[in-house]
């Protein structure tokens, strides 16, 4: 069995990389140049792309090493531009595809996954004859490998798209999905300038500062890519604070991945509390201060 793994993003590689390769062999697409992090993530070749944006192009020629048989799976990093590649690679190779997948095994034909289901209400458990599979953040704990693959630049055809402009986002210059602890406020914060209260916690357990859509799209607290949550970055640390966060679906499909999760809410009925590993009642003003005393000791 051989597959492909395809990333526009680089960041995300080690991760489906590591994935991958507990399943067989594989080849990596990706945009160049090729960084340490692709070539030794073993795969047995590295696709450099030129442009990631050519989606029609890069759906082409998938399509056409899965018609002939040379790939029989395909493994696609959630992004824009991986969930639109996707969907034509899907239509142009004519097989089945599974979205968000969180995990897979293969018993001959049948595939079956896990992924969640209803904005993260449930897991949904599925055997199918799928063949592509576009996958979550931090699917797994990457590694990398000692070997170094050889590099080559994927041949493309002409794409029929046309990029006008681009426009960087506003970044937070933090990537929270990398991040192994995660502090992250809700609404019950109050106002951004209660932000300087949480750092010293934060900085105790050097955690990077995150939030709720409320806090990072309504109210603009912090920058929009610090947004854990179904429409925000969906991450997986070792350890997960949540302060002032009620605990609403399209929160916890965001942080459901985390190993521990802490949480602290002045609300005993805060949903949170049925998600968390442990849990404080009481004012988040209160309790930093003295978890901060104790972590200094």
């Amino acid at each position: 069995m051989k597959s492909f793994v395809l990333s526009d993003d680089q960041s995300l590689v080690p991760s489906i990389a590591t994935f991958v390769h507990g399943l067989g062999e594989f080849d990596l697409y990706a945009p160049g140049p090729a960084s340490p992090a692709l070539i030794r993530c073993g795969a047995s070749k590295v696709f450099t792309i030129k442009d990631p944006n050519m989606t029609d192009s890069i759906a082409e020629l998938l399509a056409s090493k899965m018609s002939s048989g040379e790939y029989q799976y395909g493994f696609i990093a959630s992004t824009v531009n991986g969930r639109d590649v996707a969907g034509l690679l899907a239509y142009r190779a004519n097989v089945g595809s599974v979205a968000e997948i969180g995990s897979l095994s293969l018993s001959g034909s049948t595939a079956r996954t896990k992924r969640y289901f209803f904005g993260g209400k449930s897991i949904l458990e599925e055997e199918s004859s799928s063949r592509l599979f576009t996958v979550a953040p931090g699917i797994a704990e990457a590694k990398e490998i000692a070997a170094e693959s050889p590099v080559e630049e994927a041949s493309l055809s002409p794409s029929k798209i046309t990029v006008l402009s681009s426009e960087e986002k506003k970044s937070g210059g933090v990537d929270i999905e990398k991040a192994q602890a995660i502090v992250s406020v809700g609404r019950g914060l109050g106002n951004k300038d209660k932000l300087s209260s949480i750092e010293p916690f934060a900085n105790a357990i050097n955690a990077v500062i995150a939030g709720s859509r409320p806090v990072c799209l309504d109210y603009h607290w912090l920058s929009e890519d610090r947004q854990v949550g179904l429409s925000g970055k969906k991450v997986r640390p070792k350890v997960y604070v949540a302060l002032g966060i009620s605990g609403q679906i399209q929160h916890i499909a965001g942080m459901r991945g985390s190993k521990i999760v802490i949480a602290i809410n002045k609300d005993k009925s805060a949903p949170i509390f049925e998600e968390c590993d442990y849990g404080i009642v009481g004012d988040m003003f209160e309790v930093l201060p003295k978890l901060v005393d104790q972590l200094k000791k």
